[in-house]
């Protein structure tokens, strides 16, 4: 396999390539779609990328590998505002403090996706690793459905571990567990 090349986008940047964030979407989670849950469908999947990308501090890397756009990774720090939106619906604090949020704190990182044919080829790590390595927040967070088996096992060998249980505050949300991963691991 060609190694692949990351391009970085901020928000205006990102919106500007909406086309080929959909065509990613479509691809990494074409199983998803067809399964008819709401939740991911295309069009509610760019509602949300439409609301991540209007975020302060919005982060984006595309993989290319031989000039054709093949995963996408994104995220955004969490300050005050956004942090309140990002910890609504947490079932409980793990810790006095946990989601205090000031813009510096913590990086919500919201989607890794790798299209079909360039699964099982470490993308999705080194996407991971691309978004990650130039975030200055001395945590990260996700959420993880605690039912996509393999994700999680991923996440929990790259150094994330299980700090709550939250359900997001979007139409047709599942219950995710929340990961926490601190920049040193």
């Amino acid at each position: 396999m060609t190694e692949p090349t990351f391009r970085r986008y901020d928000a205006a940047a990102a919106r500007r390539i909406r086309d080929q964030v959909a065509l990613i979407y479509r691809d990494a989670y074409a199983d998803h779609i067809a399964e008819g849950d709401p939740f991911n469908e295309e069009a509610e999947a760019m509602r949300r990328f439409d609301l991540y990308a209007a975020k302060s501090g919005f982060d984006l890397v595309v993989a290319h590998i031989d000039g054709e756009p093949v995963g996408q990774t994104w995220g955004w720090p969490l300050d005050e505002r956004a942090g309140a939106a990002w910890w609504r619906g947490l079932q409980s604090e793990p810790e006095p403090g946990f989601t205090q949020e000031d813009g510096r704190r913590t990086f919500a990182l919201s989607e890794i996706m790798v299209r079909r044919p360039w699964t099982g080829r470490g993308l999705a790590r080194a996407l991971h690793d691309e978004l990650l390595s130039a975030r200055p927040e001395p945590r990260a967070t996700l959420l993880v459905h605690p039912e996509n088996e393999r994700a999680y096992r991923a996440y929990l060998k790259w150094g994330w571990a299980k700090a709550a249980e939250l359900r997001p505050g979007m139409p047709h949300a599942p219950l995710f567990d929340v990961l926490i991963r601190y920049r040193d691991q």
